[in-house]
Formats: structure tokens, sequence, C-alpha cells
């Protein structure tokens, strides 16, 4: 704190030596309690940008998200988790099946796009290790005009999905179809098994997403204790994307059947990807008591966050108990995961056709 010469002067003028230092010395102090006062305020006041209180919905029911967390994670401890998780994935992603180019299940194709259903358990693209990958052998098999493998990518689906995906062949249908996606003009449905019977026909999920700094990389519902924990961060250490403020992320689900699987009740439905965040269906499925069949990251005792991030209190009263997810994972240990992208509808990125393809799940 320190006072520039027009105050200094106006203080000398009307302070006589005797009281001068006194009242600076109240001035500080009333300057200090000031700052932390403030300081308080920034930190829990719910306007502050990283807190704002969120009301989330899942089928008409509103809830406010609460989670009790350890909130003295460091940005080192965080880099250490991340290194090993990264290090998991990668010997993973080695494990992707080989496809040959003749064995690419085509769908459609014409001289700008071409449409294929992926196998359960291939990488949709090959990553920096150059794996196993859909995108190398739909690139040996048709090329690009650009002449480039990545060119060719305008989505992708997890190793462990199933399903249609696009890819471009020339550099207009990538640049058409980047938009089509990015104005979310692009309807794509999944069909799923979940744990549990749904009790609600149809519905929406919209609770939104970042990344879960305790298990790391992977994804957890936003609240405002998880954000808070974020403050004080190093982004240099913990990474951009662990800072990233919450994603507004929806999907909305139709029950197409109640279901026994090995005498532990199922449910498949439906799913529609509104935003098209990364791993929404997984996390907002576990986040409303039903995870995915087979997701040994989201599911019961996964990698991830439990309930997707959520307190067991704040899951709905349809939810899975924890004695059927055991079940259901046991008898399902080994299996695929039961997520498959079953249609796709678009706007074709240059002959402007109304396109949709459908493709029949394997669970």
């Amino acid at each position: 704190f320190s006072l520039g010469g027009r105050q200094r002067l106006l203080l000398n003028r009307s302070l006589s030596p005797s009281c001068t230092l006194p009242y600076l010395c109240v001035m500080m102090i009333r300057w200090l309690m000031l700052m932390i006062l403030l300081q308080a305020a920034l930190l829990l006041h719910p306007s502050h940008a990283f807190l704002s209180p969120q009301m989330h919905r899942r089928s008409g029911h509103d809830y406010k998200t609460s989670s009790t967390t350890s909130l003295f994670l460091s940005s080192s401890d965080i880099q250490a988790k991340l290194k090993v998780q990264m290090a998991k994935l990668k010997e993973r992603d080695r494990a992707s099946a080989a496809i040959s180019p003749d064995d690419v299940d085509v769908v459609f194709e014409d001289e700008h796009i071409v449409v294929v259903n992926k196998p359960c358990g291939v990488l949709t693209i090959p990553g920096k290790e150059d794996n196993p990958s859909l995108n190398k052998a739909v690139f040996e098999r048709y090329g690009s005009e650009s002449g480039r493998m990545d060119k060719m990518v305008v989505h992708r689906l997890g190793m462990d999905t199933s399903g249609l995906v696009v890819f471009a062949r020339t550099n207009a249908a990538l640049r058409g179809m980047n938009s089509l996606f990015r104005t979310r003009k692009v309807t794509r449905k999944y069909e799923a098994l979940v744990c549990g019977h749904v009790a609600q026909d149809s519905g929406s999920i919209d609770l939104p997403l970042m990344r879960d700094y305790e298990s790391p990389p992977f994804m957890r519902v936003s609240t405002d204790d998880h954000q808070r924990a974020l403050i004080g961060l190093d982004a240099e250490v913990v990474g951009k994307k662990m800072l990233e403020s919450p994603k507004d992320s929806l999907t909305t689900y139709e029950v197409v059947s109640r279901e026994d699987m090995d005498g532990n009740d199922v449910s498949r439905l439906t799913l529609t990807s509104i935003s098209g965040r990364t791993h929404q269906l997984n996390v907002h499925c576990a986040a409303i008591g039903h995870p995915i069949v087979g997701d040994t990251v989201y599911g019961f005792d996964g990698e991830a966050a439990a309930n997707g991030g959520l307190d067991e209190s704040d899951l709905p009263e349809d939810k899975a108990s924890a004695e059927l997810q055991q079940a259901i994972a046991s008898a399902s240990a080994g299996k695929p995961m039961c997520v498959h992208a079953k249609s796709i509808s678009f706007r074709h990125p240059v002959t402007k056709e109304d396109l949709s393809f459908d493709s029949s799940s394997s669970f």
C-alpha cells in the first residue's frame, strides 16, 4: 500500500506530525482486511465464473449435484496419475485388431465419402504409434485426394464401440463434413445395453462434463465442488484441457426393451448424443445409475469415478443396485462393451443429397 504525491501532500496539510503515523497504520489495516474479504468472496460466491450453481435435469427431475471429494490434489499428483493412466491406454491401443483393406465393411461409397461399419476392438485412427486402425485400412483401399491418411478423418468411435463411421476422400468432403459436425447437423444414434431397468420410456440427461482430475484423463459430471478443486492448479503441469470450463452436454434416450441377461435386469436403449462430448454416453449413463454393460472404465469398479462422478444420493430411484452391477460385470467380463453406433444421418457435403444409414448391433 502506498500513497501518491498528491495524497501525501493533503495528509501533511490536514494532519499534524503526531497523528499521521497512527492514521496511516489504521488505513493500512483496513486496506488489508478489505483485500482478504474480496479474496474470500471470489472463492466462495456462486457468481464466480467457475462456480455457477447448476441444476441438472434427468427426465423432468431436477436435482442439484453435490460431491464429497479430496480437494487437495497437487498439480504434480495429477500429472503423476495422468502419466500412469496414459501408459495403460497406450498399451491398450497396441492391442487394436488389424483389419485388411479387403475386410472393410463398406455401407456406402462415392467419389467424395465412404461410410463403413467399424467392428469392436479396432481403433478408428492409429494414434502416434501407428497402431492398426480402420483409418489405415480405408486409406489403403481408397486413398484420398490429399494423399494423407489423417485428412480422411471427420469423427471417430472409441476402440470398444462398433458401428458407422464416415471418412472423407476429397478435400471438399473433408471441409464439408467438418462443418456439419461443428454445427451439429449430423444425427447419430447409438444402441446400448445398460444395467437395470430404466423406469421411464424416454427422457433426457442434461449434465455438464469436465476432465476428471482425480482419474485423468477420463471425464466426469462437473459440480461446483470439483470446479473449486481446479483453482490454483498449474496448467503447465496438468495440461490446459484439465482446466477447461465445464462443457454443456445433452443426451436423449428411448427405451427399446427391458430385458434379462443371464438372470440380470438390463435395458436396451436408443441414445442420441446431441452435444457429442468425449465419453458423453458412458458418463451420462453411469450418472443416472445405469452404466453401459461391459464398460470397464465408467461401469462397476471401473477406472473412472463411480456414478459419473456424482454422489450415490444424487442418483434417481430406479438406479441399478451395486449388487446388480457387480453381477452384470461378472457375467460380461472379457466381452465387448454393449454400445453400437447404429445410425447416422446428414446432408452430403458436396452433392447436398440427404443421406441416412443404419447398422445392426451384434448384442
